[in-house]
Formats: C-alpha cells, sequence, structure tokens
C-alpha cells in the first residue's frame, strides 16, 4: 500500500441511494471515528434547480465527509463542485458506476465509462474550480466489455486529467436486463482485475468495494489495495464499522447503548430544526442490535414504534430492550 493522504481512512461507507443521507451519516460517524462518509449520489440538476441547501445540508460531526455528484456536464459539474466545496464538503466524487435506467436516461452513471474522454472533462473541470480532491467512482466494466483494455483505457485518460483516487465496484454493470440490486449480485466479482490494476499503476489510490463484510477478508484487500469500500454491510450490520475500528486503529468498542444515547439528542434537534419525523433518523438505526437477544423487539420499536409515536423517547424504549445485553 502507498501512504494515504493526510486524514484519510483505510475504509469508507459507499454512496448508496436512499440510505446514506446526513441521519444515517451521522449514525454512522458515532460507531466509528475513522471511516470516510459519502452522501448519497447528488446530481447536478438537484443543485442547480432544486432545493440546493437541503441536498447539501449535513452536521459537523460527519467530517470527513465526501459529496458524490452525478451528472455528464463539466461546466455544471464544476458549479456543483464549488458549491460542495463552500459548504465544506472535504472530496467530491463522480459517479460513473450506477447502473439505474434512469441514470442512465441522464447520460450520466455507469454508462460515462463508454465515454473516458468526457469523464476527463468533467475531472478536469471539477478540479480547476476547486481546491479539494476530486476522485472517480466506476465499475471494471460495462455490459460486454469488461477486459482490462478497456479499464485501462479508462484509468488513464481519466488520471490524464488530474484524477489519482479511483474506488472500482469490483464488478461490471449490466446497463440492460440487470435491476440495480441485480446488479450489485449477478455480475460475478473480480477482485483479481482490480488487483491487477493496482500492480499496474501503483501511484494510484486504488479502493476496492463489492461484497466486502468481513474482516479476515478486508485484511487480505488491504495486503494490495490501499483502503476498501464497504456497502450493504455497514447499513446491514452497522456495528461492523465501530468492530473495523477496533481492529484496524484499536479504537475501544463503543458500547451500543452509547452510541444509542447519541442518537436522542440528535434526533431531538433534527425535529425543532427541520420538522425531521423520527422514522428519518431510526430507519437507519434497524441493524444495530444484530446477533442480540432481544434484536426483534429492538427493530419494532424503531421501525413501527417511531412512526406511530414519532417521539425521541422511542429509542429510549428501543434501549431497553437490548439493556443488560453484552455490547459485542
Amino acid at each position: 500500500m502507498k501512504p494515504l493522504p493526510q486524514n484519510s481512512s483505510l475504509f469508507s461507507v459507499a454512496p448508496m441511494m436512499d440510505w446514506t443521507d446526513r441521519h444515517c451519516r451521522f449514525f454512522h460517524r458515532a460507531l466509528s471515528p475513522h471511516a470516510e462518509l459519502y452522501t448519497e449520489m447528488v446530481t447536478t440538476g438537484a443543485l442547480l434547480y432544486g432545493d440546493r441547501d437541503r441536498h447539501l445540508r449535513f452536521s459537523h460531526e460527519e467530517k470527513r465527509v465526501i459529496l458524490q455528484l452525478g451528472g455528464s456536464e463539466p461546466h455544471d459539474l464544476a458549479a456543483c463542485a464549488k458549491m460542495a466545496e463552500d459548504v465544506g464538503y472535504d472530496e467530491i466524487n463522480l459517479n460513473c458506476g450506477c447502473p439505474s435506467e434512469r441514470v442512465q436516461k441522464g447520460a450520466f452513471g455507469a454508462c460515462l465509462m463508454r465515454e473516458p474522454e468526457l469523464v476527463a472533462e468533467c475531472v478536469a473541470a471539477m478540479k480547476n474550480a476547486v481546491s479539494i480532491p476530486v476522485t472517480v467512482k466506476s465499475r471494471i466494466g460495462i455490459d460486454d466489455v469488461d477486459d482490462e483494455p478497456f479499464l485501462d483505457n479508462f484509468v488513464q485518460k481519466v488520471t490524464a486529467a488530474g484524477c489519482d483516487h479511483f474506488i472500482i465496484h469490483a464488478r461490471k454493470a449490466i446497463l440492460k436486463g440487470l435491476s440495480p440490486k441485480e446488479n450489485r449480485t449477478v455480475p460475478p466479482l473480480r477482485y483479481d482485475i482490480v488487483r491487477r490494476l493496482k500492480e499496474r499503476y501503483p501511484h494510484l489510490r486504488i479502493t476496492l468495494n463489492g461484497g466486502l463484510n468481513n474482516l479476515a477478508q478486508i485484511r487480505e484487500v488491504l495486503s494490495w489495495a490501499d483502503d476498501v469500500m464497504i456497502g450493504r454491510e455497514a447499513y446491514q450490520n452497522p456495528y461492523f464499522l465501530a468492530e473495523l475500528d477496533h481492529a484496524l486503529y484499536g479504537m475501544p468498542l463503543p458500547a451500543r447503548d452509547m452510541i444509542l444515547q447519541q442518537m436522542i439528542p440528535y434526533a431531538q434537534n433534527q425535529a425543532q430544526l427541520y420538522g425531521t419525523p423520527l422514522h428519518s433518523v431510526t430507519r437507519h438505526m434497524l441493524g444495530l442490535a444484530n446477533g442480540l437477544r432481544g434484536a426483534r423487539k429492538f427493530r419494532q420499536i424503531l421501525g413501527n414504534g417511531a412512526i406511530a409515536k414519532n417521539d425521541p423517547t422511542v429509542i429510549k424504549e428501543a434501549l431497553i430492550a437490548i439493556s443488560g445485553l453484552p455490547s459485542t
């Protein structure tokens, strides 16, 4: 591994649509001081023509936090990157990996891998507009094109525009015939392709994404990749982030009840400032008790109970459901 940039981490949480919103990121930061946190993908149109403040809002506690942008027009991406830098984001990431039909209709996401020259223009425009890092997240290929020369050509042209960090989901994207969910599981994982890419371009920071869900596997990947990006495991089993902090950085394992205690004033504050429903916060916390006795009741309280009651005391009730049980 080459030395990571200052303040960078050995692991991050993937940008996931409808999941990694600001409430999720606050919760994940409570679990892990070290994880790099990404927003959901935000389109340039949403920032240029929508509620800019709502889309860019984040809590200071989330930092270090990275905005993932979706778009393919260099001028628009540059303008949005500047907005993000101005409000305090630490980094910009360009989405070149999302396979959804809606994203394809907008001419961005994974389909951009067919246009490396355009991606290079987008990266160059953003780098000229901001002083924070600009990175790219991609797949290893798309449709029937998943050979290494295709990936090399993409990386070479985007690197020439100034990008030195690629987050690579080690599956190709099937743009027609598979849903976004199927695209996360059906195309086979090819860690070997990403590993050989790192060997050919040792000067680049290469982050591996896709299917990472246990510590032994992650330790092996970190023997050749610079860092890893955790996706569904971080959401379905969020305490895994605390376990990674413990294993990779020697951080003490936090008690789950202490995490829940932090979420109560946060939920109260969000309700007072923005009228945020409690369920918008607690829906990200349902997996915290995975593996514990009382986990089912915990999920019911934070799920149905938060919708029915909409009062942060529901989090205290959930705490009672697992109180006195081991925190690990």
